[in-house]
């Protein structure tokens, strides 16, 4: 496995950890950052490790990531600065894009790349005392990770736009209530709290839980009869698999289905 300066990974139990690990820094985003998290993304995609569960989260008690590194953003010009968003962008639509379930544990300051980078993933579990935001207008910018664009997708146009606007920080019970957290924890729990949700999706079938994320992804940006032809189309897929004969061979014959990925 590749060495990295900036992010951990662990697998336990086929489940993948992604930690960003710049604590001093309150885990920020520079390129170099961004560009360990796609190499590891992409080797994730791949198969190179034998995972069907993604967390992410960040190092150290105070950010999850507190944004992007504005110490190397501070004297871009015009186009260094559009190609550090494109960087962003890239690495969060891999992180969307990847084919098995991600989840943010939000433990602590989640700003600007911070929470672009939580909501590139399926889900967000965040500590009671997270705090989140959006504060670019704030630094004569707007969010460039693709913020913008997730956060009406999730949580609605009209309440985007209240939080864009004034480029202020929400506490976490705010921001559980406009539905951008799916859960809230205490600190201690918020981890463990997380694989014990990972662990339930992983004793399910994984091509099907593959199948239900993509339909859901992908069919948000459909019609409601073109999203859902695209699921029957993957219904029907499934029944060439192997994991789907045993799911339902076992619930006939009343025993715990052994599925293998297949």
């Amino acid at each position: 496995m590749t060495e990295y300066k900036n992010i951990l990974f662990d697998v336990k139990n086929q489940i993948g950890t992604l930690t960003i690990n710049r604590p001093k820094a309150l885990n920020a985003l520079n390129s170099e950052t961004l560009n360990e998290i796609y190499d590891l993304v992409k080797a994730i995609e791949v198969g190179q490790f034998e995972i069907h569960f993604l967390i992410i989260t960040g190092a150290g008690d105070k950010a999850f990531v507190a944004g992007a590194d504005i110490k190397e953003m501070a004297n871009l010009n015009p186009l260094e600065a559009r190609d550090f968003s494109r960087l962003g962008s890239q690495v969060f639509k891999a992180i969307q894009n990847l084919s098995l379930p991600t989840l943010a544990a939000i433990n602590g300051y989640a700003l600007g790349g911070g929470l672009e980078l939580s909501m590139a993933c399926d889900l967000r579990f965040a500590c009671e005392n997270a705090v989140v935001g959006l504060p670019e207008v704030g630094l004569g910018v707007i969010p460039g990770f693709g913020g913008t664009q997730r956060l009406p997708r999730i949580i609605g146009l009209a309440k985007a736009n209240e939080f864009l606007f004034t480029g202020g920080n929400l506490k976490a019970d705010v921001a559980l209530e406009a539905g951008l957290f799916n859960r809230l924890y205490p600190v201690e729990q918020l981890l463990p709290e997380a694989y014990a949700y990972a662990e339930k999706v992983i004793k399910k079938a994984p091509i099907a839980v593959k199948y239900a994320k993509l339909a859901a992804s992908k069919g948000i940006d459909m019609s409601l009869d073109k999203g859902v032809d695209y699921e029957s189309e993957l219904f029907g897929l499934l029944f060439a698999t192997e994991d789907q004969s045993e799911g339902m061979g076992a619930f006939v014959e009343k025993r715990e289905a052994e599925f293998k990925n297949q």
